[in-house]
C-alpha cells in the first residue's frame, strides 16, 4: 500500500511488525533515506524559506498600510512587537515539537499564536530541514524502541524447546 507521498510503506508481517509513522512531505522515506529523500528536504527547505519571505513580503504590505492609516507610533509599535513576539514563541513551540510529542491541549491554547506568528514556524521548518526531516528524530526513537520491544517480545516465543523446562 502506498501513501500520499507515493511512498511504500512496509507490510506488516504475520506476527505484526510496527510501521514507520509517515511524516508530511516525506512518508516514510525517512527510515532508510531512499526514494528521493534528499530531494524532498531540499525541496522542503526550499519551500518553507520562499513561504517565510513571501509571509513577510505580506508582512509588509500590513505594515505599509498602517502608516498609510496614520494610525500612529504606538500601534504600529504594537503590531510589531506583536508579530516579533509571536513569531519567536511559533518558533520554539515548532522547534520543541520535533523532538518530542506536544501536549494537545497546549497546542489548542496556543493556536491564535502560533497563527499570528505563523513566520516563525516557516523558520523553524526551514532550519530543521537543513538537517533532517521535520520530527524525523522523534520518529526515529519511537520507531526503533517499538522494534526492539517487538524483538523482544518474539524472541520470548521463538526460544529453544529443548532448553524449556517442563511442568511436572
Amino acid at each position: 500500500m502506498s501513501d500520499e507521498t507515493g511512498t511504500q510503506e512496509t507490510p506488516a508481517g504475520s506476527e505484526g511488525t510496527p510501521r514507520p509513522e509517515p511524516i508530511r512531505f516525506f512518508g516514510t522515506t525517512w527510515v532508510n533515506h531512499d526514494n528521493g529523500y534528499t530531494p524532498r528536504r531540499i525541496a522542503a527547505a526550499t519551500g518553507s524559506l520562499a513561504a517565510a519571505a513571501a509571509s513577510c513580503l505580506v508582512l509588509r504590505f500590513a505594515y505599509e498600510g498602517l502608516q498609510i492609516a496614520d494610525t500612529g507610533s504606538f500601534v504600529t509599535l504594537l503590531v510589531i512587537v506583536m508579530f516579533t513576539v509571536c513569531s519567536a514563541l511559533a518558533f520554539r513551540t515548532t522547534w520543541d515539537g520535533f523532538g518530542k510529542r506536544p501536549d494537545p491541549d497546549r497546542q489548542a491554547s496556543l493556536r491564535g499564536l502560533l497563527a499570528i506568528g505563523f513566520v516563525g514556524s516557516l523558520l523553524a521548518y526551514f532550519f530543521r530541514s537543513l538537517t533532517e526531516a521535520p520530527g524525523e528524530k522523534l520518529h526515529r526513537e519511537e520507531y526503533e524502541s517499538a522494534l526492539k520491544l517487538h524483538e523482544k517480545r518474539t524472541s520470548r516465543r521463538t526460544g529453544n524447546p529443548s532448553k524449556k523446562r517442563r511442568r511436572t
